[in-house]
């Protein structure tokens, strides 16, 4: 049995499936109804198809890149069968997504080089990002990993806190010096303190920060320079969480952290509840940074790792 078939079981396939569904009713369902009672694809559908990926969040920049791609077979071909429609959009989303460097991942792991594994988690406040460190953490522990949270949001009881509880269920380490204390000296400590233990990882949340708040923005490099300092290279991974629900919020946000801070990679929460799972293309376009979780559930299981095909494959289902 091949890895993707394993992590891939049906159990997370429905979940999957499920996740998406408002996405697919709503995208393919406008799709639809656009194609009912149309002999081919010509340029009055392409004129309906644009306004169709837009309303889903697929963001302009992106919509126009398929579009283009789009009226290119449509003039190469002079006409294309409407029934041809869903393969082609497939192919394109599959390019699409096949730009943004993203490593089909088979389990929760990380490079054996790399130890302590240190990933700064950044992100506002409301997408999910201290939820998404505890799920991360379980699904590290449940792969024979061991590893410590660092409480580097000290600006609210509520986000250390918060933190310890999924420390707690995720069986996991947790490393705090209460509130109001300098963030970038918790970083800092925390990852001292998986060295000393000789831990698999480190992950440090960070405080929700408002992207138009420069101060904020900046203490994201302090923070990452005080790591730095007691690993060098770290951290290895700068994990960016945004809310899937939120569209084109979520693109904008993106826009501000990666000026702010070298993001290597993506989580974005709340697919399930939301019809605008679009903004997965377009985040992909724009920043070509990979997607490496995807929210599809309240489950503590339910955050899976983001695989090209098994998206591709569920969303045209």
């Amino acid at each position: 049995m091949s890895f993707f078939k394993k992590y891939f079981s049906r159990e997370k396939e429905e979940d999957l499936n499920k996740g998406l569904e408002k996405t697919k009713e709503g995208f393919f369902g406008k799709i639809t109804k656009a194609v009912a009672g149309r002999s081919k694809v010509d340029e009055s559908f392409l004129d309906e198809l644009e306004g169709i990926l837009i309303s889903s969040d697929v963001g302009l920049d992106t919509t126009v890149k398929i579009i283009d791609r789009l009226e290119q077979r449509v003039a190469k071909d002079k006409y294309l069968n409407a029934n041809e429609l869903n393969t082609i959009l497939k192919d394109e989303i599959s390019v699409i997504l096949g730009e943004n460097n993203t490593e089909d991942m088979v389990a929760f792991d990380f490079p054996e080089d790399k130890r302590p594994h240190v990933t700064l988690v950044v992100g506002v406040n409301g997408v999910g990002k201290t939820t998404t460190i505890g799920k991360i953490a379980y699904q590290y522990k449940n792969n024979g990993k061991n590893l410590v949270l660092g409480a580097a949001d000290t600006f609210r009881a509520a986000a250390v806190d918060q933190l310890e509880i999924w420390a707690d269920r995720a069986k996991t380490y947790f490393f705090n010096k209460g509130m109001n204390t300098d963030p970038a000296a918790v970083a800092y400590e925390a990852v001292q303190y998986a060295k000393n233990l000789d831990l698999d990882a480190c992950i440090i949340d960070t405080a929700g920060r408002l992207h138009t708040k420069k101060h904020l923005m900046e203490e994201l490099t302090k923070i990452k320079n005080s790591v730095s300092k007691i690993l060098p290279g770290a951290p290895h991974e700068v994990l960016l969480v945004l809310d899937a629900s939120t569209g084109q919020n979520a693109i904008e946000q993106a826009k501000h952290f990666t000026n702010a801070t070298e993001v290597t990679a993506i989580a974005l929460t709340k697919l399930d509840g939301t019809a605008k799972g679009g903004v997965v293309l377009g985040i992909s376009d724009q920043f070509k940074i990979p997607i490496k979780y995807i929210g599809v559930g309240e489950g503590i299981e339910q955050l899976q790792l983001f695989n090209r095909k098994a998206f591709i494959d569920s969303l045209f289902a």
